[in-house]
């Protein structure tokens, strides 16, 4: 029995008046979530001296293609944190030599981050064993599972969603 099911027994044996399956469900989407992150997916990163935000920004400009770069706005937007939380990451990420700064000639204001030859070589090095994890972490579900579960998810996020 996981933690949400003892929750949710507790709450019957206590003869409250409402249902808790609700919270057994979003509580075992947040269990599954720091559990795999834990396990599966963390130990990679600190392995390659990566925090898990620093790993969205390299996987974010590597996949943007060639020539692997995004202007500081970019970057916060598709990784969906603050423009504060992104300085910091592009700071220590900078000061690794996995990325730099460089001027953007379209607005002298403006400035691009770009992988470094190094971020290149350990993104793709990462995102390889990255993806096994996940694989792994998954492996417990069918593809098709998988899949309904995807869309289920989808579903329960776009009926959440607030306008951004």
């Amino acid at each position: 029995m996981d933690r949400s099911s003892r929750m949710a027994q507790q709450w019957r044996r206590e003869n409250v008046d409402f249902d808790p399956e609700p919270m057994v469900l979003l509580g075992r989407l947040i269990e599954v979530k720091l559990v795999i992150s834990r396990d599966k997916i963390h130990p990679l990163f600190f392995k390659n001296n990566v925090q898990p935000g620093e790993f969205d920004v390299l996987a974010t400009l590597r996949r943007s293609g060639a020539p692997y770069k995004l202007t500081p706005t970019e970057l916060y937007e598709s990784t969906l944190i603050t423009s504060g939380s992104m300085t910091n990451r592009l700071n220590r990420l900078e000061k690794a030599g996995l990325v730099k700064r460089i001027p953007n000639h379209q607005d002298r204001r403006g400035l691009f981050v770009q992988l470094t030859e190094k971020g290149l070589l350990l993104i793709n090095e990462m995102i390889i064993f990255h993806v096994q994890n996940v694989d792994s972490a998954l492996s417990c579900l069918s593809k098709k599972e998988q899949q309904e579960l995807s869309y289920l998810l989808g579903k329960l996020l776009a009926g959440n969603k607030t306008n951004e």
